[in-house]
């Protein structure tokens, strides 16, 4: 097993080459092709503003995206939405950032001032907003005039600029990616809305759409399910990170079987190219405050004495594994207070800055229990066997997606179930035993995943030599989806 890992690894995991000797031979034989500068707009699954680089398990997977496509094709333009140039130049160097103020007045429908609209019947203010969206579609030259002209003309050059950049990028783009995200779910209606605004708008300039890592559920918003219904069927191709919700969610919707594929995490490949000969020898703890992830005081304190109580009985160090520090989430406040009492020098984490970072923490234990994913990811795709923490059905739904991954060395409590404790000791226990046997079967289970998402950026590059294809009149190859 180990000597075959090490020859896949050799072959097609450095970060430098291409997907694998099939493609090599094909960018040969379409040099041509390659030199032509292509256009793609990626968007992400990051939150907005200060919350945008704060969550390390969505840096990692843009940063996979950025530079899987910038692998494969050396000469593309690779357009970023984004709050923070600053932050994109830090991670992804090689993308160009598109300012997401751009894309927000773009899509806006309010087109009376605030003190206009109130004085107004509403009836009026909706034609308004129906008129804009109708010139959205069909004609988007005149809208991009229109918006910098009033945006000039109240002395707004900032947003003028943003709106005519924003315009510019799709009338050059070739292809709108979306890259690993969570958010098609209930508690996500803003997001999902304004992916699929930005879905719409490439499908109607006849512009090739394809969305990878990607996790549903659990989603019954009525809005959100009515609108991807009409859109989602026309994207070319969604690869799924995991999860049994996501596969019968994009059925319901009408996406044909052809275009889905799992594949697993993209993050899987930047933890896996970072593990280590020899396994680590504490025991990683991940969790979070949350809406979506509540663990109240009762729970902090169970945890606290789980934890520690086997650190103390095995001698061994608890090692902090935050993946979001942000306003809202904080990571690493949680896991202080979990440590209170058995290394209060710990800041929880909190000055891992980067993924990297988090994941080389992460090599340093033999078994990790967390209630956070991308904890969970990065251990895993090292061989580390994980206990996931489950409370709320979004991220039960995430955790045990990871169970179908990588098999029996990813365990999952649920923390609404009476007795977790007990069950979480025993979880915790029998991981500990069997780390040393599961490490080369979770690494292999890594492995798969990263040939299956890389040759889905495969599919992408075989999509935009396709779409030229079609611009300079040749005719269009079948494009085999699998």
């Amino acid at each position: 097993m180990r000597e075959t890992l090490e020859v896949c690894v050799d072959r097609s995991l450095d970060g430098k080459q291409s997907v694998d000797k099939q493609d090599e031979q094909t960018s040969g034989n379409h040099e041509a092709e390659s030199r032509v500068l292509q256009h793609i707009i990626v968007e992400t699954g990051m939150g907005k503003g200060v919350e945008e680089y704060g969550n390390m398990g969505d840096v990692s997977m843009l940063q996979i995206a950025v530079d899987r496509l910038h692998n494969l094709l050396p000469d593309a333009s690779i357009e970023v939405l984004t709050d923070s140039a600053e932050n994109l130049k830090r991670f992804c160097p090689a993308a160009l950032a598109l300012e997401n103020r751009g894309r927000a007045l773009w899509f806006s429908n309010v087109v009376l001032p605030r003190r206009v609209g109130e004085l107004v019947p509403e009836w009026s203010v909706g034609i308004f907003g129906w008129l804009k969206k109708a010139i959205r579609w069909r004609y988007p030259g005149l809208l991009k005039t229109i918006l910098v002209r009033r945006y000039q003309g109240q002395d707004r050059s900032t947003d003028a600029k943003s709106v005519e950049a924003f315009a510019a990028a799709l009338e050059r783009a070739d292809l709108v990616l979306i890259c690993g995200a969570g958010g098609f779910y209930n508690g996500c209606q803003t997001w999902s809305m304004e992916i699929l605004d930005l879905i719409e708008t490439a499908i109607r300039r006849k512009m090739p759409v394809a969305m990878l890592g990607q996790g549903f559920g659990p989603l019954s918003d009525p809005l959100i399910l009515k609108r991807a219904a009409s859109i989602l069927p026309h994207v070319e191709f969604i690869t799924l990170r995991g999860g049994r919700e996501s596969r019968p969610i994009l059925r319901s919707l009408g996406v044909p079987e052809s275009k889905i594929r799992t594949t697993g995490d993209e993050a899987v490949e930047l933890a896996y190219a970072a593990r280590t000969a020899e396994p680590g020898i504490g025991l990683g703890v991940g969790l979070r405050f949350g809406a979506s992830a509540t663990v109240d005081d009762d729970e902090v304190k169970s945890l606290r004495s789980v934890l520690q109580g086997f650190a103390r009985a095995h001698s061994v160090s608890l090692i902090a594994l935050p993946i979001a520090i942000q306003n809202y989430t904080r990571d690493d406040l949680a896991i202080k207070r979990v440590l209170s009492g058995f290394d209060d020098e710990s800041d929880g984490g909190k000055t891992l800055g980067s993924p990297l970072k988090v994941i080389k923490q992460a090599a340093r234990c033999r078994v990790v229990v967390t209630g956070a994913y991308h904890a969970a990811v990065f251990a895993l795709a090292q061989g580390i066997p994980v206990v996931s923490l489950a409370k709320s059905a979004y991220f039960a739904g995430k955790l045990i997606g990871l169970e179908d991954q990588f098999g029996e060395g990813c365990q999952t409590i649920q923390l609404t179930e009476t007795g977790w404790p007990e069950r979480l000791n025993r979880a915790i226990e029998n991981a500990w035993r069997r780390a040393d046997d599961l490490r080369e079967p979770l690494q292999a289970a890594a492995l798969r995943q990263i040939e299956l998402t890389r040759d889905s950026y495969g599919q992408v590059k075989r999509l935009l030599e396709e779409t030229h294809e079609q611009k300079e009149g040749i005719p269009a190859r079948r494009f085999l989806r699998t």
